[in-house]
């Protein structure tokens, strides 16, 4: 954790003062500590004992009330590689998991950039609560690692699960989690997402839905592994939510190409996510077409097929990734374009499910590879699918 920054959100429950010995474990192990604490929290812990420990300000409220100085919750979401919540009261869980930003603490976590790791700590019976089980079920969905409690003495005199682990525990899982997370460090991974727009005239195009969630999903869980990453996308509105991360701006398919060919030969790992236009218009008009009575043929000729190009320069050693977006024959259609595009593994979407693929937060996707392995999964979250996408990645770069 040397050099890792990490904001600590502490929450008003009697495990706050665990808190301070997780301080000083996280410190000793060389991160450097930033504390937001939300008004109950101070109830069992001063500000002044975590300033003392973390040699940081705390951070309780938006401004200083006796100075005006403004504590801006987007520079701390900026500047933490790590955003630990611990403990995680169940009133503050389900701010968090409804976007309720009431307070600087689920201000920062609810703007921030980087990786989260909450840490449930309550009375068994309100950890229990299926309110409180939904909420924690939509922060995983949302790619939040939630550590679970532990079963012993609760604050109550009851004993059941709820029990914030000790801070030894935690330290020791967010240093997993770096070391996890850093599993591609200094690879150089390349990746497509979006649609393409092939253009009719000044106003008109071809394209297609994809909103460029699942590449940019993808883009972002390489990144958090300690990837360099770049971003070839076509026009979108979704960002990426790691400032480490190139992107490219193009719009047709001839552009895209222009760019990926570019960059290939340095890629470690390329992933072929975008939705790129197959065929594009011949000619284009210089102005805009105006209606008329009668039919209007427009002549479309063959794009360049990325895929089946890159898989012909691919070089011993990298790995490259390619997707199969089908309505019909969908396996087929997949094997078919693995073996002729010299991919390492491809990834299909199928439309057959519903609630999936273009414009949807969710897919489903089988992953076929070039041993004849083939891995099916179920309908998650494009934060979850990400996951499961790179980690089959770092077994082919093993």
């Amino acid at each position: 954790m040397q050099g890792k920054h990490i904001v600590l959100g502490v929450t008003g429950g009697i495990a706050a003062y665990k808190a301070a010995y997780l301080v000083r474990y996280l410190i000793k192990q060389g991160a450097e500590v930033k504390v937001i604490m939300t008004e109950n929290a101070k109830r069992f812990v001063t500000p002044l004992t975590f300033s003392t420990l973390s040699k940081n300000p705390v951070y309780t409220e938006f401004f200083n009330p006796d100075n005006g100085e403004w504590h801006s919750h987007v520079k701390l979401g900026l500047w933490a590689d790590l955003m630990l919540v611990a403990p995680a009261t169940a009133n503050t869980i389900a701010k968090m998991a409804n976007g309720i930003a009431d307070n600087l603490l689920t201000t920062t976590f609810l703007s921030r950039r980087c990786p989260a790791i909450v840490v449930p700590a309550m009375d068994m019976d309100m950890y229990a609560a299926e309110a409180t089980q939904a909420n924690i079920a939509t922060l995983k969905s949302r790619g939040v690692t939630i550590m679970e409690p532990e079963s012993g003495s609760l604050a109550s005199g009851l004993e059941g699960k709820g029990r914030m682990p000790e801070a030894d525990t935690i330290a020791t899982f967010v240093e997993s989690f770096f070391n996890k997370e850093l599993t591609l460090n200094k690879k150089k991974v390349l990746i497509t997402a979006g649609p393409t727009y092939e253009k009719i005239d000044p106003v008109r195009f071809i394209g297609n839905h994809s909103s460029g969630k699942m590449g940019y999903a993808i883009a972002d869980e390489c990144a958090s592994r300690g990837a360099d990453v770049t971003i070839i996308s076509g026009p979108v509105s979704v960002k990426t939510s790691n400032s480490s991360i190139t992107v490219i701006n193009v719009t047709s398919a001839a552009e895209m190409y222009a760019e990926a060919a570019k960059q290939f030969s340095c890629a470690d790992i390329t992933v072929l996510c975008a939705a790129v236009a197959d065929f594009t218009p011949k000619e284009t008009a210089d102005h805009k077409i105006k209606r008329g009575k009668d039919n209007m043929t427009i002549e479309l000729c063959p794009t360049v097929d990325i895929a089946e190009q890159l898989g012909k320069q691919k070089k011993r050693g990298q790995v490259l990734v390619g997707f199969a977006l089908e309505t019909n024959d969908a396996e087929a259609h997949a094997q078919d374009k693995l073996n002729r595009k010299n991919l390492d593994f491809i990834v299909l979407n199928s439309m057959q499910n519903p609630g999936t693929c273009f414009g949807y937060d969710n897919n489903q996707i089988k992953i076929f590879d070039k041993s004849g392995e083939i891995n099916e999964y179920t309908l998650k979250s494009k934060k979850e699918v990400a996951k499961d996408i790179v980690n089959k990645i770092e077994v082919c770069v093993k």
